[in-house]
Order: C-alpha cells, then structure tokens, then sequence
C-alpha cells in the first residue's frame, strides 16, 4: 500500500518540508508516504474560483489513479480520533489499495473530488494553514502506524 498525500500547492517554505520529511521518512516502505504537488490555479481579481478549483479538481483525481482509495481531508468530513485513524490505516492495509489523502487550496475542493471520494476526514473544526496540513498528517499517520504495531511513540 502507497500513501498519497495529494496538495495544491508548492514551494513551501523549508519547515513544512523538513517537518513533513521527518515524519514521512519514518513511515516503513509498506506503509510509505508519498507527497504529490499540484500547481494550484492563478487567482486574479477577476477569476472564475468554480472554475480553478474544478481544475485542480482534475489534476489531482489525475495524479491519483483509477483504483486509489480517495480520501478528502474537509472541514465537512468526519473528525477521528487517534485510534479511529490508526483503524482507518488498518482497514486501508487490508485493502491493499493505494490511498489518496486529498488536500484542496486556499478555495478548497472540487466536487468532483468529493464525489470521488470514499471517506472525508476533518483535522478540526479551526483553519489550519495548508502547508501545516502536510506536516500535521504526516505526523498523525506516523502516530497511527506506530499505535497499530506497539511501538513507544504514541505514549
């Protein structure tokens, strides 16, 4: 099983990609972490967002695959608990499919990804930046991993 964590957005600044790196690379290779970057769309003043967002939409159901597990991260989806994500991560390595963790930009998802989409997860009811997002579920699937196989990080 891959993990894709899918993003609009690039060029972060050098924390984000240290603090995703550092988790990311402690993930073993049957449960690794992979980060795909996606351009996001040009805003100006006078921008159609429907219609950038249903292209990002698009590109990143594109970087995905047909037969990946689709997983939104929303405001709208369902809050877990750590044990209830460590339970997702077992029932996703059950599975055997690729997973594809769906982060929106600054205007959110596509529809089209919603729709796509097998669960919905909601890191919280704040706002969190989206390059702290990178980071938060890195750590939090590396937190589940180790709960999942008895290792000490979790205490």
């Amino acid at each position: 099983m891959q993990l894709n964590l899918v993003c609009v957005g690039e060029r972060m600044p050098s924390w984000v990609t240290a603090g995703y790196d550092e988790y990311a690379r402690r993930l073993p290779r049957e449960c690794a972490l992979a980060l795909r970057e996606i351009a996001p769309g040009k805003r100006t003043r006078h921008c159609d967002i429907q219609r950038i967002v249903a292209d990002e939409g698009q590109r990143m159901l594109a970087a995905v695959g047909g037969n990946a597990h689709i997983v939104t991260l929303d405001a709208a989806g369902k809050s877990w608990s750590t044990r209830e994500l460590a339970d997702a991560l077992a029932r996703w390595q059950r599975d055997g499919r690729d997973i594809a963790l769906l982060v929106g930009g600054p205007d959110g998802l596509s529809e089209v990804c919603r729709q796509r989409a097998a669960e919905s997860w909601s890191l919280s009811r704040m706002t969190f930046p989206h390059p702290l997002v990178r980071v938060i579920v890195a750590e939090q699937l590396y937190r589940a991993w180790t709960l999942l196989n008895h290792h000490p990080y979790h205490r």
